[in-house]
């Protein structure tokens, strides 16, 4: 047991490395673009490790920008055999900086069009996430409901093929 915690926790801090990056740097929203633009500049010169990061979507409401990943898990945890396959990362930018407070949850509807129960995302590290099974290809919809500090709830919702 201690061990599959181990390697549960490792695979979930491999996950979100190149994210730490992108939550670290609280300054204006203008320099945002910029902020983003170095995280996934970053992303793209590490090794395989990130290689299966995948940007999602972007929708901003009620000025708080909600940006999706997903990454690709499966192999690491299919050798400590568990299920999972993607960790699912939601990130807040809001017009101070990073957002890393708050509740927020997921919903994936899968290709079939079955809607699954709501999937608690645990805040971590400059993001919410939590590791997820997508089990066939397909169109899958990602509904993220959010109370964020501000007290109002944002419902976000990202579309990805899975091949």
């Amino acid at each position: 047991m201690k061990r599959t915690m181990i390697a549960l926790l490792t695979a979930t801090l491999v996950a979100t490395l190149p994210l730490a990056a992108m939550a670290q740097d609280h300054g204006s929203h203008g320099n945002h673009d910029k902020k983003k633009e170095h995280a996934m500049h970053s992303q793209a010169d590490h090794g395989s490790a990130h290689d299966s990061m995948i940007q999602i979507g972007e929708q901003t409401i009620d000025g708080v920008e909600g940006m999706a990943h997903l990454n690709d898990i499966g192999e690491a945890m299919a050798k400590m055999k568990m299920k999972e396959t993607h960790h699912f990362i939601m990130m807040f930018m809001g017009k101070d900086g990073a957002i890393e407070t708050g509740t927020a949850a997921a919903k994936i509807v899968d290709p079939a069009g079955k809607e699954g129960e709501a999937i608690r995302l645990v805040a971590m590290d400059g993001h919410f996430g939590a590791d997820i099974v997508l089990p066939e290809k397909g169109d899958y919809l990602f509904k993220v409901g959010t109370r964020l500090p501000d007290g109002k709830t944002r419902q976000y919702e990202f579309r990805y093929t899975l091949k």
